[in-house]
């Protein structure tokens, strides 16, 4: 590619930047790309951890042990990072290494902003293939997996117990809607989550929506209409609340740590306030519509090297990645950040050093990317037609077939 080409390539996709999405999302001192010849720059999603955290020294250790003089470590917001990242690689001043939440690769990918695992010999071989598929593009690796967060299902024992609910009965949609029903029955609420009018909505519903075998390519399949179905039907049996057609992740889980509800569809991050809960708790995959796990959207963040102008800085960029990502320091770096590793060994140990998560890894196993199936930069048009579907349909304002065809029309 010449460098004018890759310059208006950079030019169009930083249009749709804004539109670069985040399922779930974590300033530091500003960097503009630039360093002298022995330090190298790093950039992260992970403002929340200062200079004398345990992963900048991670950061610093690895720089040392690669050859670099220093390591200049930023942390932005994610969205900010994603508008940074293009306009650092439209002005050829891209950081060494850059760590980006997963649907933002494709982006940049087709930016032409970032390196190949071809080009830059980063060896992904033992990385899960269902996650390393979120940092795939047109048959090409543009990055590692550091690790991914994902949806289950919390519960609350005290209130199952009450109710007289087996947590290990919920095998399927049908089962699961049993329970809710129990649970009604009782004087108590069903579940909670997320439907709110933005990706959070979109990657709440998209367990359901995949559970029943549906494509994004088709949102107005049969199979589709039968998860949002499922849905409305919840609302209008109040099952689940009016609420959740506003609520965050955030909201929905402030709903379940009240006690009243039996359910929440949450993720791992909620791991650190489950412990703070006024009840017992337990987690269960979602179930698919027929039985077994749903595939659930994975979060969770990629280490990739950007398109550098000095070639020669790509072995020392290599040798950094290598070492976050081998499997001592992701176990580290993943239980610090709540995710589960994307190793199947790490993930053993993750589950044997502590039982609970053992539905977290299996949900993990199970889980999908949000931009793979090739969909790229094509799935923030898709997501924002899916979530405006859903609702649509919960709101009563379409059915959900109804809702699902005009989703269908837009993202023509």
């Amino acid at each position: 590619m010449t460098g004018l080409s890759r310059r208006r390539r950079l030019a169009a996709v930083a249009v749709i930047a804004l539109a670069a999405v985040t399922g779930s999302a974590c300033s530091s001192s500003s960097g503009d790309g630039s360093s002298d010849g022995g330090a190298y720059l790093v950039w992260d999603p992970y403002p929340q951890f200062a200079a004398d955290s345990e992963w900048v020294a991670l950061l610093k250790k690895c720089g040392t042990s690669a050859g670099a003089t220093t390591v200049e470590r930023t942390g932005y917001d994610t969205t900010d990072l994603t508008n940074k990242a293009l306009l650092a690689a439209q002005q050829s001043n891209s950081p060494d290494v850059l760590i980006v939440d997963n649907p933002v690769i494709s982006t940049l990918a087709e930016a032409g902003a970032l390196t190949t695992t071809d080009d830059n010999k980063l060896d992904v071989s033992a990385m899960a293939t269902n996650l390393l598929g979120a940092g795939q593009s047109a048959g090409k690796t543009y990055g590692v997996p550091i690790g991914a967060n994902t949806l289950a299902l919390y519960y609350n024992k005290d209130l199952l117990t009450a109710a007289g609910v087996d947590p290990a009965s919920i095998k399927d949609w049908p089962s699961l809607t049993t329970a809710l029903t129990t649970v009604k029955a009782k004087g108590k609420k069903g579940i909670t989550f997320s439907a709110i009018g933005t990706e959070e909505g979109s990657f709440q519903f998209l367990p359901w929506f995949w559970g029943s075998g549906a494509q994004l390519t088709s949102l107005d399949s049969p199979q589709a209409v039968s998860a949002l179905t499922l849905w409305t039907d919840w609302l209008k049996q109040g099952l689940a609340p009016n609420s959740v057609i506003n609520n965050t992740q955030t909201t929905s889980w402030q709903e379940f740590a009240t006690g009243d509800y039996a359910f929440a569809e949450n993720g791992t991050w909620q791991l650190a306030n489950a412990e703070k809960l006024g009840f017992s708790y337990g987690t269960i995959a979602i179930p698919a519509s027929a039985g077994g796990p749903a595939p659930a959207p994975t979060g969770g963040e990629f280490v990739s090297i950007p398109v550098q102008k000095k070639t020669d800085r790509y072995e020392t960029s290599q040798k950094i990645v290598a070492c976050l990502t081998n499997a001592d320091n992701l176990l580290t770096t993943d239980t610090t950040l709540s995710y589960v590793a994307p190793v199947a060994a790490v993930q053993d140990r993750q589950a044997a050093a502590d039982p609970k998560l053992k539905v977290w890894v299996e949900a993990v196993r199970a889980a999908k990317g949000r931009t793979g199936d090739n969909l790229g930069t094509k799935y923030p048009k898709i997501s924002e037609s899916l979530w405006t579907a859903v609702q649509a349909a919960l709101s009563g304002g379409k059915s959900p077939g109804e809702a699902l065809t005009a989703a269908q029309a837009a993202t023509r």
